[in-house]
């Protein structure tokens, strides 16, 4: 078969130039100090690190006594820049730290010169401080992991290791024990020698830890957060921060992190919550540096827009750009949501197979290719199946690894569908990885690649990154299929924050002198959005803290805390908090100008302004009544004069041309400030108003209306209007022309409505609400006369005929504004100084009282108890169900089906033709647990919690119920995957989440002293544990 020919590298194609080595190791940083800064909270310094001691020495000279090297020039000549800063609570005897030399003794010896931020880490870890580490993937984070549990151990005191995921877990362990050998794991599925001193696990096992008080706590000196950027998670990130705030102040901590802009924010965070220092060690350099690549779709070649400097090809970027446009321009657009099935066209199936073949072709595999599904992962690597890039001795290798991995399956699991057709690709040399793969299956293909015996391999990226997470798997390119992703409710642009950390990937450390980065750009997007995406910084950590019932009841329980402790000290309240300085400084200013204002006569004109405040509040109320269509509509005529005002912006008199039923055409409709959506009669008609507008309308803009400040240089357009918008209707009618599509039309009735100003000096006559418009209510009677009373007695005062009056009620008018915003700013100072959801906290407590969970004075309850035992699915919903004796009746099998509802997160079709009916033994259990979530959901609302009772039921999916049902009843596994079309990975991981939620369930059983309940949930256990389903891990 011929393939496509891939253009030769040119300058507008792959052009890659080696690097000068401008960081020769062994020599000694220069320093650059900076002025410390203190709050109310925390005193601050921070010192940057150049390692090019001349380039540090010439910046010196040229600048002065101080190197002040800037970040740019740092970046420019890609030496290993570091930035230390360090957050100090107040009264701590805090020695600054200059040195860097590696320590006399140092725990852990390397057999090669540590970077400056490593030295940096490694002398902060010795004084017993805690740091965050920030920096780009395959920088070196692990060194400083290391070294914190080699002080540990060297001191006899016990650290803890903490990763995101499970299978992180699973592979720190395999290294950190054949580094240190006296390690432990815990990730709920697996534990191994729990009493080692160091101990790997999950941050979920952590914070449980904690919730129960374990001994463990009292030995560690060290917690490690591996991949703490991973707590912008809006689903488990609320896991660190619940873990970093219950951890004991004795504790020190390190972070590694993926690079955060706000690095500093959350050491002053640690520092404020542990009273104790957090130093931050902050590096922007690449260990291998990138070019960036631009694909476009169609294209016959890659372009080079970022070199390996970090600068923009302007020339490329355009030609690159022009390029996507010219190729959508005949196609039309199209949906996100149709990229599966773009994918397997022609077009982009020859797309990826060129790339690849180039980038095999030139050598510069492995590669990883990211999707962003898992159909077009399998459809990618069938696309490039007829290559083959490994030699026979490589294939055979692949085999005696990949047949040693399955040995220990049965033979009916070996007839898996992915156990059969994975190895021919893997023969090859392309692998494979998304959650729907047999977990053993990933673990082969991970290892493969580390080995270099898989040399592309098609990823997809879940909405949550998974794979961006901390696995050690480096390539030396990396493609993005795509520059959209589903984010888990919509379609959006990958953001550069999430293409940072992706593309962080490519070069490996020590092997390649520079990572290629390739985005193919399928579809048409803004050249400042794709730009932002390639240069953009990565993403600030930004606090995804929320409540739950386990953690409100686990808190409860605990001695000296409760939930507004947890509230107080969340990340989330704090950068809330962090606002405060800002406003207390603005809230002065405001005071000052308003102490600094001198009104005469000021008890006179208050009085006044007091008056004409409250006409002009009884003048709005008059204005809802006269504008209402009930007595609005009749007097829209064509022609009528009307004045268009919107808050405090005056349009000016506009005619009417004409009025309608609102429909969604007119959802640009001119909407009065401040109003909500509403479905009230004000709302429902539309008045098409020719009146002055500040642009003319096009395709990519609508006129809007000019305020009094634009006339100047308005024209009359028509625009649509609600009728809350109309200020005041004239009794004057203008004849309008035949047409108003004529620009000199329009100016003509420009000219009227100006004549008709102009002869009016007293102002445009208006219609009278009563004799013209015949609003004969008695309540709106006595408005016109509470106005008209309020009137007489301003007439009435003696500075009313006042020659200074215009010039004080100015002087006053400003006085009473600064008092507003002066009361605005209070409010502002007062939410923000308040904690923040609280009222959520207050309503799940009521939920918790109303369902017995807790007494009236919040002193936990049985059913709390049993609460606080559960954690993998919905707490109240399980307690409710075993409480109310729902599962006493049920069958082993249908305990596992049932509880797999609560487990289950993935999303399925929604095509009910294609799923089988549910068999009667599995639809009643189904129903009483859709009953309980009702009621859960009606006493909710009941306490005036947010919760929407369909969205809350749709949590529980029964897809697997059948599934598991059959599992637990001792099916194979190969028959039970035929059933359904979710992928086996995702079958594995919802039955593994439930054995963790069995393990709980017996807990709680135990909890209310029911052997029988418990003895079930341990024989469920057991019927579920077996074969490929709990097969153990290779790392392991």
């Amino acid at each position: 078969m011929s393939t496509p020919a891939v253009p030769a590298a040119a300058d507008n194609n792959i052009q890659i130039d080696l690097l000068d080595d401008t960081n020769p190791e062994g020599t000694q940083p220069a320093v650059k100090k900076v002025k410390a800064e203190a709050t109310d909270d925390v005193s601050t310094a921070s010192v940057t690190v150049s390692a090019d001691a001349a380039a540090a020495a010439a910046a010196a000279k040229k600048k002065g006594p101080i190197a002040v090297v800037t970040d740019e020039e740092l970046i420019a000549s890609n030496v290993k820049a570091v930035r230390h800063e360090v957050a100090v609570p107040p009264g701590y005897p805090y020695e600054e730290l200059v040195d860097l030399p590696m320590p006399a003794n140092p725990a852990r010896q390397y057999p090669f010169v540590l970077d400056p931020f490593q030295r940096w880490s490694v002398n902060i870890i010795e004084r017993n401080e805690s740091v965050l580490v920030s920096a780009h993937t395959s920088a070196g984070k692990t060194v400083i992991a290391e070294y914190a549990i080699a002080v540990s151990l060297r001191n006899k005191q016990r650290v803890i290791y903490t990763s995101p995921i499970k299978a992180l877990s699973n592979q720190k362990y395999r290294e950190l024990l054949e580094d240190f050998g006296d390690v432990g794991l815990m990730t709920g599925d697996v534990t191994i020698n729990p009493n080692a001193s160091c101990l790997v696990m999950t941050t979920e096992i952590l914070r449980n830890m904690l919730y129960r008080g374990s001994e463990v706590m009292r030995e560690v000196a060290w917690v490690i957060f591996d991949e703490i950027h991973y707590m912008r998670d809006k689903e488990r990130g609320v896991v660190w921060e619940e873990s970093i705030i219950m951890l004991p102040k004795s504790v020190h901590h390190v972070f590694l992190s993926a690079t955060i802009p706000n690095a500093k924010e959350f050491a002053d965070w640690i520092c404020h919550v542990h009273q104790t220092p957090c130093h931050v060690v902050y590096t922007d350099y690449r260990p291998t540096p990138l070019q960036h690549y631009l694909f476009p779709s169609g294209g016959d070649g890659i372009y080079l827009v970022v070199d390996e400097k970090g600068r923009i090809r302007e020339d490329n970027f355009s030609k690159a750009m022009a390029l996507v446009t010219e190729s959508q321009s005949g196609r039309g657009s199209f949906k996100a949501g149709d990229r599966a099935r773009r994918m397997r066209s022609k077009g982009s199936s020859s797309d990826i197979f060129r790339i690849v073949k180039m980038i095999m072709d030139r050598h510069y595999q492995p590669v990883i290719i990211f999707a962003f599904s898992k159909r077009e992962v399998e459809g990618l690597a069938l696309q490039i199946s007829k290559l083959d890039f490994n030699s026979e001795e490589d294939k055979q290798m692949v085999e005696d690894v990949y047949n040693n991995a399955i040995d220990s399956l049965s033979e009916d699991d070996k007839t898996l569908p992915q156990i059969q057709h994975i190895l021919p690709l893997l023969k090859r040399g392309i692998g494979i990885h998304h959650g729907g793969l047999l977990p053993l299956i990933k673990e082969v293909i991970e290892i493969l690649f580390q080995e270099g015996l898989i040399k592309v391999r098609p990823i997809f990226l879940s909405p949550a990154a998974t794979f961006s997470m901390g696995l050690n798997m480096p390539a030396r390119t990396v493609v993005f299929t795509a520059v959209r992703k589903y984010d888990g409710n919509d379609f959006r642009w990958v953001s550069s924050g999430e293409y940072t950390q992706m593309a962080g990937r490519a070069g490996r450390r020590g092997l390649d002198d520079r990572g290629i980065v390739i985005q193919m750009l399928d579809e048409k997007i803004d050249p400042p959005a794709c730009r932002d995406m390639l240069t953009g910084g990565a993403d600030n950590l930004n606090s995804a803290f929320y409540l739950s019932y386990n953690m409100i009841l686990n808190l409860m329980r605990v001695e000296e805390v409760n939930p507004e402790f947890l509230l107080e000290r969340s990340f989330f309240q704090f950068q809330n908090n962090s606002s405060v300085p800002k406003l207390k400084n603005d809230l002065a200013l405001l005071e000052q100008k308003r102490d600094e204002i001198v009104v005469p006569r000021e008890d006179e004109i208050a009085a006044y302004y007091s008056i004409e405040q409250q006409i002009a509040t009884l003048n709005d109320s008059v204005r809802k009544v006269i504008t209402h269509p009930t007595f609005l509509v009749p007097f829209l005529q064509p022609g009528r004069l009307v004045r268009i005002r919107n808050g405090d912006q005056d349009f000016g008199w506009g005619v009417v041309v004409n009025f309608t039923k609102k429909t969604n055409s007119h959802h640009r409709a001119i909407q009065p400030a401040g109003a909500a959506d509403t479905d009230d009669e004000s709302t429902k008609y539309v008045i098409d108003v020719l009146i002055k507008c500040a642009s003319i309308n096009n395709a990519m803009k609508s006129a809007e209306p000019a305020s009094a400040d634009a006339q100047q240089s308005a024209e009359m357009q028509v625009i649509p209007v609600l009728p809350s918008t109309i200020y005041s209707i004239s009794s004057v009618r203008l004849k309008l022309p035949a047409s108003l599509k004529q620009r000199d039309a329009r100016q003509r009735l420009e000219h009227t409505i100006a004549e008709v100003q102009r002869r009016f000096k007293s102002g445009v006559p208006l219609l009278d609400p009563v004799t013209d418009m015949n609003i004969t209510d008695e309540k709106f009677a006595q408005l016109i006369e509470k106005i008209r009373s309020l009137e007489a007695a301003l007439q009435q005062m003696d500075i009313h005929t006042a020659d200074d009056l215009a010039a004080v009620h100015k002087v006053y008018s400003e006085k009473m504004t600064l008092i507003e915003d002066i009361r605005n700013k209070k409010r502002q100072i007062r939410d923000a100084t308040s904690i923040m959801q609280m009222d959520e906290l207050k309503a799940r407590k009521r939920v918790l009282r109303r369902l017995g969970f807790t007494s009236m004075s919040d002193v936990m309850e049985l059913k709390g108890r049993v609460a606080c035992e559960i954690s993998t699915g919905d707490e109240l919903l399980l307690t409710e169900m075993m409480l109310n004796g729902v599962f006493n009746d049920l069958s082993v099998e249908q305990i596992c089906a049932i509880l797999s509802c609560t487990v289950f997160d993935e999303r399925v079709g929604k095509d009910d033709d294609k799923k089988p009916p549910m068999r009667e033994e599995l639809a009643n259990p189904l129903r009483q647990l859709q009953e309980t979530a009702r009621h859960i959901a009606r006493v909710s609302a009941e306490c005036k919690l947010a919760l929407d009772e369909s969205t809350y039921l749709e949590k529980f999916k029964p897809e697997l119920m059948d599934v598991v049902f059959q599992w637990a009843s001792g099916a194979k596994f190969c028959d039970v995957a035929k059933q359904t079309e979710v992928f086996e990975g995702s079958i594995i991981r919802c039955i593994r989440r439930l054995e963790e939620l069995l393990r709980q369930m017996g807990s709680a059983a135990k909890a209310i002293g029911s052997a029988e309940l418990e003895n079930k949930f341990a024989d469920a256990i057991t019927r579920i544990k077996r074969d490929i389903v709990f097969a153990a891990s290779l790392y392991l």
